[in-house]
């Protein structure tokens, strides 16, 4: 299953940019994320506490950055495991400047559910992902609009 969609964020391509890149930015506008923390080049350990429909539990994560073509594209490869299940997402960002100084992110997703958690929250996926990166972007937009210190 694939989502998409797209948001503005009030702010330049390259402001917006810097924030993707930047573990605690992350951690504050992903919902659920309790932790964030570097592993590698490009490489995070997330903890995440998450409801998928009636299965509600703490994932572990791994988060990859690739394709990474700043300031206007990047990729991300995630693998969250709890015992209820696994989640593997793969996401494309892209960056586009608007005339108007803010900056529109299309992006897609293609989420997949493995174990009990399919089962169970198979169905309420699309919709689930979709709510998320609502929140996930206007998030990301109160931290732009944020003053720079």
């Amino acid at each position: 299953m694939q989502v998409q969609g797209s948001n503005v964020i009030s702010a330049p391509r390259e402001r917006v940019w810097a924030l993707l890149q930047d573990p605690q930015v992350l951690a504050r506008c992903v919902p659920g994320v309790s932790e964030i923390t570097p592993s590698g080049e490009d490489r995070y350990d997330a903890l995440l506490n998450v409801a998928l429909g009636p299965v509600k539990g703490k994932f572990q994560a791994k988060i990859a950055i690739t394709d990474r073509q700043p300031p206007q594209q990047m990729n991300l490869r995630i693998e969250a495991k709890s015992p209820t299940g696994i989640v593997n997402a793969n996401a494309e960002l892209r960056l586009l400047a608007q005339d108007d100084g803010s900056t529109r992110v299309d992006w897609t997703g293609e989420p997949k559910l493995m174990g009990m958690i399919a089962s169970l929250a198979g169905r309420l996926i699309g919709g689930i992902s979709q709510q998320q990166a609502e929140i996930f972007f206007a998030n990301l937009d109160k931290e732009a609009q944020a003053p720079t210190v």
